[in-house]
């Protein structure tokens, strides 16, 4: 005699407020958390500094820092270096930008470009920029131009490739409908593809400006005189480490309201976008 077949019991997710995938996040629990993210290494850095566990010359406390901070801003001008700085950063920026995201279209869209520009910009990009700090010096010399070069060498290529695998991702069935419609290449290029890849153009260069202050450290090392990454050598020689720490919280305070711009952008150029 057959035996009945047992019904299993149907398992459901359990509800989860803090790994939610993608279902909402209390905001208040998110700005805990935030906070949390600043404040425990804050605390970290507090007990191993004004315990006397660490020497001042390896960690400074931050009141130290803080003082030299404030001391380099009345007495040693680093708002000039701060404003050096940024002007070298947006113009390398902007150059990159100019120059790759243009690139990364045409590779992205058109199997000629893509065949012309990938071997140059897929080996390049494996190169370090360092290496090619004795050529620009050659060809540039010394003065603010090289500096620029150098931030743009160091994003131009990464700019381009992603923003080609952004085109790529884009459905090929949204190209067949608008061709079915009467639409001609260039029609296709400037209606379709390129509304279709602005989030991912914001969200590149939101994320490449963060390496142009990473080869500005390196552009200010020829023959400067001011700017932040000259400022973090000049004081790393003399040991100074609260001026080193300090300079370094400048450049992230500076990156987080770029950040914090970059969204405010994407939320108004692509609302239809869900942003974090």
């Amino acid at each position: 005699m057959l035996k009945p077949l047992s019904t299993s019991r149907k398992r459901y997710l359990k509800l989860s407020v803090f790994w939610s995938i993608r279902q909402g996040f209390p905001r208040w629990l998110g700005l805990l958390l935030s906070i949390s993210a600043l404040v425990i290494p804050f605390c970290l850095w507090s007990a191993l500094s004004y315990s006397g566990w660490v020497t001042p010359i390896f960690l400074p406390t931050p009141t130290a820092v803080l003082q030299s901070g404030i001391h380099m801003f009345r007495e040693e001008n680093l708002i000039l270096d701060v404003l050096s700085s940024c002007n070298r950063v947006l113009l390398g920026f902007l150059a990159a930008a100019a120059v790759g995201v243009p690139i990364g279209i045409a590779m992205g869209t058109f199997h000629s470009m893509e065949n012309l520009f990938s071997p140059l910009v897929g080996t390049v990009r494996y190169m370090p920029v360092v290496a090619f700090v004795p050529l620009i010096i050659v060809w540039a010399g010394l003065g603010e131009i090289t500096r620029v070069i150098i931030i743009f060498f160091g994003i131009v290529f990464y700019n381009a490739i992603m923003i080609s695998d952004a085109v790529k991702f884009i459905p090929d069935e949204l190209l067949s409908v608008a061709y079915t419609l009467g639409a001609n290449r260039l029609a296709v290029l400037f209606r379709v593809i390129l509304p279709a890849i602005v989030p991912s153009i914001l969200d590149t260069l939101r994320v490449n400006i963060s390496g142009a202050w990473t080869f500005l450290v390196i552009s200010e090392l020829i023959a400067a005189e001011n700017g932040l990454g000259f400022r973090i050598v000049q004081s790393q020689r003399f040991l100074q480490t609260d001026k080193v720490l300090f300079v370094i919280a400048i450049i992230g305070v500076i990156g987080l309201l770029t950040d914090y711009g970059f969204k405010v952008l994407s939320q108004w150029m692509t609302p239809w976008v869900q942003h974090s």
